[in-house]
């Protein structure tokens, strides 16, 4: 099955292990061995350092009169929790994951979080296993084939939203945290966004600052549905 997994990826593991290692869920490695570290969490923080890498050298030669800001904002664009959760889909990602029993009752191998860290993952034993080409490679067929050029997916909805409201006076936005949910490596934030007292937008994140950011979007897309 894991050999499935290779040929998605269009890459052969000399050491086997690490791919199993990014697959490996901290609710698997917790539930199984009691001990976090042999979890996918080391490898993902060595993808994400390695992609956001790749994708800057990719941005910096590709367009050279874009400046630093907007360079930025398309990196973060196409390093995104939904753009490598889509990625994840695309090579049958979740299907190969090993989960502990409650994630997945939860519906872990379908959750965005969860797909997008065990991506970055991949990346980062392609690199130890095959070095900065075998990375490369990988990023250059499955995240470099979209280069977002007009308004992002991590666009910031907060600051847009206020922005717009502003254009009259006297109006106030609030944030506030409704709910949460999921084991505390995974938490999911529920939060409201209010406009002069009365709600007009929600949004769920794995963080409150993501949370609000889709409340904010929630409630660009009811109240300005040509600004989204």
């Amino acid at each position: 099955m894991i050999k499935d997994l290779e040929k998605a990826i269009g890459y052969q593991f000399r050491n086997i292990q690490l791919l199993h290692n990014a697959l490996t869920h901290s609710s698997y490695a917790n539930e199984r061995w009691h001990n976090s570290l042999l979890s996918n969490e080391r490898l993902e923080f060595l993808g994400d350092s390695v992609l956001g890498m790749l994708v800057a050298e990719y941005l910096f030669q590709t367009f050279p009169d874009r400046p630093e800001g907007e360079l930025t904002r398309m990196r973060a664009d196409m390093v995104c929790e939904q753009t490598l959760a889509n990625v994840a889909g695309r090579i049958g990602l979740g299907s190969h994951l090993l989960l502990g029993h409650g994630e997945e009752r939860l519906g872990g191998r379908s959750r965005e979080s969860i797909l997008a860290d065990a991506t970055e993952s991949v990346i980062a034993a392609c690199f130890l296993d095959g070095g900065l080409e075998a990375a490369a490679r990988f990023v250059k067929n499955f995240i470099l084939v979209e280069v977002p050029v007009s308004r992002p997916n991590n666009m910031d909805y907060k600051t847009a939203l206020q922005e717009l409201v502003q254009q009259k006076k006297n109006q106030v936005l609030s944030y506030a945290l409704v709910g949460q949910s999921g084991p505390d490596h995974d938490k999911q934030f529920d939060v409201e966004v209010s406009l002069n007292g009365a709600v007009v937008g929600a949004g769920s994140g794995r963080s409150k600052k993501r949370a609000e950011q889709m409340a904010a979007k929630s409630a660009m897309e009811k109240l300005f549905p040509g600004k989204v």
